[in-house]
């Protein structure tokens, strides 16, 4: 099909360079080699187009419906043998030790063995291409739901690059503005912008390889949309990676997606290889692109001043360390934490937090009760976790007083010979007769 090779350099004068090697493997046998963006750009765009028409029956089938048609499939007698491999294939991992390379290629291997048992199997003896790329599908969530907490971030190394990456991100959001990455005013769609970092934040909820890279296309479709829009409606004349990259990288920042080089070495390591190709290989290769250069990020990179990017990333820290510092619960129990600056003027004028009776910790404030979803900061968790904890604590001494009280307080019932009804002790030392349909 379409294998891929990206070399990614950046010059120091800020400007993105890469340079690509395609091969293209196409009817017409064209071949790109060693060009410049915007023209592998351009033939890129046609060979997608060539190629929609193979491509298409594949992607027309949604993920949920692909996946129930394989275990539909999988639950008949006659694939018993296929259900034997596979459950084998994943007990299997829990002898290995973790190692992500080793691992995805345990799976890519897999994965081959069986694409030919499925092409050989009775249940697919008539099936079409489409059918069977169904079926490989269906296998690779499966496989990969079962898997991912085996294979997901698998070793503390790929932790702490998550980490660091995300707090390096978190710096850049505090000053980082388009102009630093040199984006026409033409692009600055915020609603655009809005868009494709939401796609790009639900990556962390799914498990499977294709629905990741799903977002990942979803969002840099959406930033192409706004380029064509642009050189349609602003006769804006488009540059390629100039113009494509730079947003790209503007809208992950903003985005901040969790765990992303967890993601996309998950999405390399064990989305099918024969699938990580033509436009899905263009969009990923992008965005590990775009991961590479906020990872090296220096003023060098940006249309900004060296003396101005250190005091602004160093204002930054000072501000997230004072934050933790204030959010952090100190052993004299203290738990007033403060929310993040963005709901700080939304909360300050808040007299009627929730406050629960001092129980088993000093008395606490809840400063998140009228904040939205949409505004919480990752900041935020380690404060919502502290009251989380302290919420609980309370609730937990509150039920054992509540159930000490009620056992002091209640004298046992003494039952009447006669009947079901019986006699309740008053203070006064009157009897009351209740019987069972509660009338006295």
């Amino acid at each position: 099909m379409l294998p891929l090779i990206a070399e990614f350099s950046w010059c120091g004068d800020k400007q993105y360079s890469v340079s690509l090697i395609f091969q293209f493997s196409v009817k017409d046998g064209e071949r790109i080699e060693r060009g410049s963006y915007s023209d592998i750009h351009a033939s890129l765009e046609v060979k997608l187009q060539k190629s929609s028409s193979m491509e298409a029956p594949a992607a027309a089938a949604s993920p949920s419906v692909t996946f129930y048609d394989f275990l539909d499939r999988m639950r008949n007698p006659a694939s018993l043998d296929l259900v034997r491999s596979i459950k084998s294939f994943i007990v299997s991992f829990s002898f290995y030790t973790a190692n992500p390379d080793s691992d995805g290629k345990r799976v890519q291997e897999f994965f081959l063995t069986m694409e030919a048992a499925i092409r050989e199997h009775p249940l697919w003896a008539s099936a079409t291409d489409e059918e069977i790329d169904s079926a490989l599908e269906g296998l690779e969530k499966y496989v990969m739901t079962k898997l991912f907490s085996r294979t997901f971030a698998s070793v503390p190394e790929d932790t702490k690059i998550d980490r660091e990456i995300s707090e390096k991100i978190g710096l850049l959001q505090t000053f980082l503005k388009p102009e630093h990455l040199d984006i026409p005013a033409v692009l600055r769609n915020e609603a655009s912008w809005l868009l494709a970092e939401k796609e790009l934040q639900k990556i962390n909820t799914f498990k499977a390889p294709r629905e990741k890279l799903s977002c990942i296309m979803n969002c840099c479709r959406v930033i192409n949309n706004l380029l064509l829009n642009a050189s349609m409606s602003e006769n804006h004349v488009l540059a390629g990676l100039d113009d494509f990259l730079p947003v790209l990288i503007y809208v992950m920042i903003k985005a901040n997606p969790p765990q992303l080089h967890s993601n996309l070495k998950f999405i390399q390591l064990y989305r099918r290889q024969a699938i990580l190709v033509s436009e899905a290989a263009y969009y990923f290769t992008n965005l590990v692109s775009a991961k590479t250069f906020v990872v090296d990020l220096s003023a060098k990179s940006l249309s900004m001043d060296e003396m101005k990017f250190e005091e602004s990333m160093e204002a930054a820290r000072v501000t997230n360390k004072a934050t933790q510092i204030e959010a952090s619960p100190t052993l004299q129990g203290q738990t007033n934490p403060i929310p993040s600056t963005a709901m700080r003027d939304k909360n300050k004028d808040v007299s009627a937090d929730l406050q629960m009776p001092s129980v088993a910790i000093g008395g606490s404030n809840y400063p998140y009760m009228d904040v939205e979803a949409g505004e919480l900061t990752v900041g935020d968790v380690e404060r919502l976790l502290s009251l989380y904890k302290d919420v609980v604590t309370k609730y937990r001494s509150l039920c054992t007083t509540v159930r000490h009280l009620s056992v002091s307080k209640t004298e046992p019932s003494v039952p009447h010979s006669e009947g079901t009804s019986f006699l309740l002790k008053q203070p006064e030392g009157k009897d009351i007769k209740i019987d069972n349909q509660g009338e006295s």
